[in-house]
């Protein structure tokens, strides 16, 4: 059955007028006013009204709810490239819409297919045409395709555009139009403030260009391909509004918004975070509210656990929701499982669970493990010491994985994230030791992610059990490549149809968890969690569904050793009885001095414990 947004309607110019609320009217006006003063706010406010009845004529099925179907437990989003999935003669995104309904069997739910637009560099993140599918994926059709079948989640890559793009090239050619988008400087302008920008790399700041009138610096935060737009000139804002429009109407159901804390620039701060960029974001789901409410945004955040969930902005008093972003990436997970699985020892990753919480219950988490970047590490300072940091960056290098750095106020350079498929992540390739162990190893990191509250997005690579691809490094120079392999399809559908190997021992293993998590009611992305604490080598919770009943116990032992815990009823509210595991069924019995259970090295273990 389709899981996509309804077929799209076509154009009516007799579909009912929008109705915008005056309280929705009097917030974004709110908003601009905040951003851009008194008088630039009401103009803007005029240009965004037409932009939306415009839009509403065009799409009036979308102003209504039911036009995407809630998350629910049946959803698991898959990360991947447009051309992940290659075939002679058929264009990649046609060949990626038979690959998930078909032989990865409809095990996921929808799909972030990651930025699909032509580009000119760092794997499609440079965009040159934020309207316009790659002609080397295919077209629209194609991603309209995908979306009838499939969640889709776009990028929205708006913090920068590539230096390629027409409006840059109408920057550099002097057209009064393009003037101000860009952030710019004179090559003689002070630049003693540039040491407090916070920065993801470690390369210049400020790149110098030729224009029309003479050399000028302009903002580049992370290459000097990708130029940084001008979000306080308000055309900018304006013209990236219709994008992320056109975007849902092509069907996006989720706009991840990539690199969104360094959208805002004033200089003298650290130009994160900024409270203008906030302001930015809810200008944002005020818009999709008023003509696409059903549409979800999701904040990529690649920073420590608090100014993350920064992103879900505040509580909105009796309605449940926030007003920023639905979901946010859960950056901290990755490398906590990490840090668990080569340790041995669950104690962090419990004590940091135990403490999670959202601020509204519309609010979810985004839970991965791995994604075509690396494993951040900077979420992980504060939860993670020094000396176990080291640690991932050592296990990094020894597993054959590259490190990542970026640079400091004070320019000095810190590790950033590491570069390494999660497989090998979690065991050194090239050590004497039973693949089936590695597996299971695997196996147990994913089944952490996938109990957990919240939306789960699995990268291509884990899914399918992908290793390391150090010739992609050598072949491109670049550390992120060791994660980005693409597929070609025949050769895919071979190794998963032997059982030997390790694409088919992963998907398989995989493919139960998904199937078993779907079906059960307590794994709602909004459901409740509560953390057990029953042996340091396990990672135990409860999960319950929104209606309170029908409880979850999973265990999971991230240790090589054999684990015997007991669940006792008086400390957890478990009932007594029969508790069936939802992957294997298999069934054990708890009496009046609990549960019992001997858990094998990286068992996972699900149960669904007795009706009461």
């Amino acid at each position: 059955m389709s899981r996509g947004r309804q077929e799209p309607v076509k154009p009516n110019t007799q579909a009912p007028a929008l109705h915008i609320s005056r309280q929705l009217q009097t917030t974004i006006l709110e908003h601009l006013t905040a951003l851009y003063g008194h008088e630039q706010a009401h103009g803007a406010w005029r240009q965004l009204e037409n932009v939306l009845r415009d839009f509403h004529r065009r799409n009036p099925n979308l102003v209504s709810d039911s036009t995407s179907p809630p998350l629910t437990e049946r959803d698991a989003i898959l990360i991947t490239y447009g051309d992940q999935f290659r075939e002679p003669g058929v264009a990649p995104l046609a060949t990626l819409h038979d690959v998930l309904t078909q032989t990865l069997d409809g095990v996921v739910s929808g799909a972030h297919i990651l930025p699909f637009y032509p580009y000119s560099s760092d794997d499609g993140f440079s965009v040159i045409d934020y309207t316009q599918v790659d002609p080397n994926l295919g077209d629209w059709a194609d991603v309209e395709r995908l979306g009838q079948d499939v969640r889709l989640m776009f990028d929205a890559v708006i913090n920068h555009i590539s230096r390629e793009s027409d409006w840059f090239q109408r920057f550099l050619a002097g057209d009064p139009e393009y003037e101000r988008w860009f952030i710019t400087f004179e090559p003689d302008d002070p630049q003693d403030w540039v040491p407090q920008v916070v920065r993801p790399r470690a390369l210049p700041l400020l790149t110098p260009v030729q224009t029309s009138r003479g050399e000028r610096l302009v903002w580049t935060t992370f290459s000097d391909d990708q130029i940084d737009l001008n979000y306080a000139y308000p055309p900018v804002l304006l013209r990236i509004i219709e994008v992320l429009l056109l975007y849902v109407e092509k069907c996006a159901q989720l706009i991840r918004l990539d690199a969104i804390a360094y959208l805002w620039k004033t200089i003298g701060t650290s130009c994160i975070h900024l409270k203008e960029t906030h302001r930015v974001i809810k200008l944002l789901r005020c818009v999709l509210d008023a003509v696409a409410p059903g549409t979800v945004l999701i904040t990529e955040t690649n920073v420590p656990h608090e100014e993350n969930i920064s992103y879900f902005g505040r509580p909105q008093p009796g309605t449940g929701r926030t007003d920023e972003a639905q979901l946010v990436y859960q950056f901290p997970l990755a490398p906590l499982v990490m840090h668990s699985l080569l340790s041995g020892d669950a104690q962090i990753l419990s004590r940091w669970a135990a403490g999670l919480e959202t601020p509204a219950p519309e609010a979810m988490f985004f839970n991965f493990t791995a994604s075509h970047d690396g494993i951040g590490v900077m979420p992980a300072r504060g939860l993670l010491g020094e000396d176990q940091v080291q640690s991932l960056v050592d296990a990094t290098l020894a597993h054959g994985g590259r490190v990542s750095y970026k640079t400091n106020a004070d320019g000095s350079q810190s590790v950033y994230e590491l570069n390494i498929s999660y497989f090998d992540a979690l065991s050194d390739p090239t050590a004497d030791e039973p693949r089936a162990v590695q597996v299971s190893r695997f196996i147990v990191s994913q089944a952490i992610m996938l109990a957990l509250a919240g939306l789960p997005g699995i990268y291509v690579h884990s899914l399918l059990g992908s290793q390391s691809w150090r010739e992609g490094v050598a072949r491109t120079g670049r550390n992120r490549s060791i994660n980005r392999e693409k597929f070609h399809r025949t050769r895919l559908e071979e190794e998963l149809a032997d059982p030997t190997s390790v694409r088919y021992q992963v998907f398989h293993a995989y493919s139960r968890l998904l199937r078993a998590r779907a079906a059960e009611p307590a794994f709602h992305p909004q459901g409740p969690q509560q953390v057990l604490f029953l042996d340091e080598r396990v990672f135990a919770l409860v999960r319950t569904a929104l209606a309170g009943l029908g409880p979850v116990l999973c265990l999971h032992n991230v240790s090589e050793q054999v684990c015997n815990v007991r669940v006792r009823p008086s400390e957890t509210g478990l009932p007594l009885g029969t508790w069936r595991d939802l992957v294997t069924g298999e069934e054990v019995s708890s009496g009046s001095d609990g549960l019992h259970l001997t858990l094998p090295p990286y068992a996972v273990r699900w149960y669904q414990c007795p009706e009461t």
